[in-house]
């Protein structure tokens, strides 16, 4: 019965802890005791099985570890500063010059929306370009948002808005595009699963089955923007908060030049290596890569390469740890067997019927997701399932792939323990002002969760 399946009750008890402001480690190591017991692993199994998913975790770790110091170098060129510094200064100035004339009012207004604007905007690129152009993913926001929180703050904006903006780049990019992140998500993991459950996808654009979830993800970014968060909410100012470490110095012309270099051959090595059909982490090699060009030209000099490693390990380390914990939870969700239990016996309650059928599927990728905080882990664990499934539902190659894709994608923004919500968490609260679990885990769940879940039940219905 799907009341006593274990993976739905630990679900909902990681969750409630989360909410009640219970450390989502924490959270996420209770929420395994709870459904490993249940699922008859017994104390000593649901240990076993936690340790075997931390130690599957070590990847993620390395790459965390990576990704922050090849951000923290290239922050090291002091552009961060740089963009937030002209835009306080150009803030600053259109208020010293505004006066009480009707007039310079509405310069000033004028001023304002395009400076909220164009930050909203520049926000939402960055997010887009972290999974594919320059792929440092979430290891941009503790970087780049930080040192505009005052802006924020001055032109009242609700960091809600912000989570929001961040979060759709970041899950909407790689569940719709194939590139970078995108690439692996969609090309590495959902068709070549779908290809070992038994169903052939040759002929089939991936955009194609994806290109109404994220319409969906897309309207719930608007009412974000338009409805939800466009009033002014106020903030205690505090002094700015920028990265403090003796790496950085003032930006110059060669520092610059050294990081967009970088970029490139970070991006340049990840579509050769992925272009090649090289197995291993062509994510990591380009970090490395990119870290190496600032070391090897003096951009970061030797002396102070261990700290650019350290700090951008600490920068990234909370959320790894967390993705890490996630993993042992999902390793004792597996072992207890109970996701096959779960999706059996949604997909029993509606026997036959596809519109039914569909929205189980969906929800019960969102119950697995949001536990496990990743969607990359999700869509193996519930693909070899899922295929069969459609196929005997009369399902088209098309909208099994829809649907598939978009039960893996359900949840990640939403989940206290995915990166898609910590990311933001990681910025926007360097001044202790943005909760983790009410302005950003509510707010993308939502806003997101909510329109992908219609969207993706629309595709399933229509492909």
């Amino acid at each position: 019965m799907l009341n006593m399946n274990s993976v739905l009750i630990s679900v909902i008890v990681m969750l409630v802890l989360a909410v009640l402001r219970v450390h989502v480690v924490l959270s996420l190591f209770i929420g395994a005791l709870v459904g490993g017991t249940i699922g008859g692993l017994g104390f000593d199994g649901t240990m076993l099985a936690f340790q075997d998913g931390l130690s599957g975790g070590a990847k993620i770790a390395l790459s965390y570890a990576l990704l922050g110091a090849f951000a923290m170098a290239v922050a090291s060129s002091g552009l961060p500063e740089m963009l937030a510094q002209w835009l306080i200064g150009k803030i600053n100035h259109e208020t010293d010059e505004a006066s009480d004339s009707a007039y310079q009012l509405r310069l000033h207004r004028r001023a304002t929306l395009i400076a909220k604007w164009g930050m909203i905007a520049g926000i939402l690129a960055m997010a887009i370009m972290s999974q594919n152009l320059i792929p440092v993913h979430i290891a941009f926001i503790p970087l780049l948002i930080p040192p505009l929180l005052p802006i924020f703050n001055k032109l009242n904006i609700d960091r809600r808005l912000i989570a929001c903006v961040i979060t759709f780049g970041l899950v909407t990019t790689y569940m719709f595009l194939p590139v970078g992140f995108g690439a692996i998500f969609l090309n590495g993991i959902l068709l070549k699963n779908i290809n070992t459950a038994g169903l052939n996808t040759d002929g089939i654009n991936v955009m194609v089955a994806m290109a109404i979830p994220a319409l969906g993800m897309l309207v719930g970014l608007l009412i974000a923007i338009f409805f939800s968060y466009r009033k002014p909410r106020s903030y205690t100012e505090t002094a700015p908060a920028v990265q403090e470490s003796s790496t950085f110095t003032e930006p110059s012309r060669y520092r610059v030049t050294v990081a967009l270099v970088a970029i490139i051959a970070t991006f340049g090595i990840q579509l050769f290596m992925m272009s090649a059909g090289f197995k291993s982490d062509s994510l990591l090699v380009g970090a490395l890569v990119g870290l190496s060009i600032f070391m090897v030209t003096g951009a970061v000099k030797w002396n102070e390469a261990d700290d650019v490693f350290t700090q951008g390990m600490k920068m990234m380390a909370m959320i790894g740890f967390i993705m890490i914990s996630a993993q042992g939870f999902a390793a004792v969700m597996n072992a207890t067997g109970d996701v096959t239990s779960l999706v059996d016996g949604a997909s029993n309650l509606f026997s036959g019927n596809k519109p039914a059928a569909a929205f189980a599927m969906l929800i019960v990728g969102l119950i697995v997701t949001m536990g496990i905080g990743s969607s990359f882990s999700t869509l193996p664990i519930i693909t070899t399932i899922y295929v069969p499934l459609c196929l005997s539902l009369g399902f088209s190659p098309l909208a099994t792939v829809s649907i598939i894709g978009t039960a893996g994608a359900l949840g990640d923004a939403g989940s206290p323990a995915s990166d898609s919500t910590l990311g933001p968490t990681s910025g926007l609260n360097v001044d202790g002002q943005h909760d983790h679990i009410r302005d950003s885990v509510i707010p993308t769940f939502l806003h997101f969760n909510i329109p992908l879940l219609v969207a993706g039940w629309i595709a399933a219905m229509v492909l």
